[in-house]
């Protein structure tokens, strides 16, 4: 028997952080149907991607849905945005109230299996403001989710992100904290991560 309502947020206690968790923000039988969806109906996309002056293909498939025209960026790569289709809209909408905050696009991320990934990072880019809001959902496999503190080593969480979960990033925590999805050799399925942003 869980020690909290998994329909309801909890906060992940770490310092210079607010981090909220959400394990049922959807059911099940509407995660599962959210995810064939969105699966089927997005143009997703590959991007190259340059480190230390090479070029690599992304470990991950994205795609980005905007209700305006500015693009986003990060690395060497600068997304224009697709209009929110009434799916990704609806999502939008319930996690605006759940969490009193506007947002105005949406970065989508593929994982086709356990070899997909996404390196250590912060959303800090100056588009998102000072403090942004990151809310994140996970639809599909689950994955882990690592943070480790930008200055104090020591400091390292973990956090599976279950199918149908929302996690909820907001004040100083990109400012202070890295995360990332890593590799697995576990044989995963495919998972979907919505992270809804405001962009300035």
């Amino acid at each position: 028997m869980s020690l909290f309502n998994l329909s309801k947020p909890h906060k992940i206690k770490l310092p210079n952080a607010e981090i909220e968790y959400t394990q049922a923000f959807f059911t099940k039988e509407e995660s599962i149907k959210l995810f064939k969806n969105i699966y089927n109906q997005t143009n997703w996309v590959e991007d190259d991607i340059r480190v230390y002056g090479k070029v690599y293909k992304q470990p991950r498939l994205t795609a980005f849905y905007a209700n305006n025209d500015k693009a986003y960026g990060y690395s060497t790569i600068s997304m224009p945005p697709q209009p929110f289709s009434p799916i990704l809209n609806g999502i939008k909408l319930k996690i605006e109230k759940a969490t009193k905050t506007t947002f105005t696009s949406c970065l989508l991320n593929l994982y086709r299996n356990g070899q997909d990934s996404n390196g250590w990072h912060a959303d800090d880019e100056k588009v998102l403001g000072e403090n942004p809001v990151i809310a994140s959902l996970s639809l599909g496999a689950e994955r882990t989710f690592h943070l480790k503190h930008k200055k104090i080593k020591t400091l390292k969480y973990k956090l599976i992100l279950h199918n149908g979960s929302l996690l909820l990033m907001k004040g100083t925590t990109q400012h202070h904290w890295f995360h990332q999805i890593p590799k697995t050799k576990k044989m995963i399925e495919k998972r979907i991560n919505l992270t809804f942003r405001l962009i300035k």
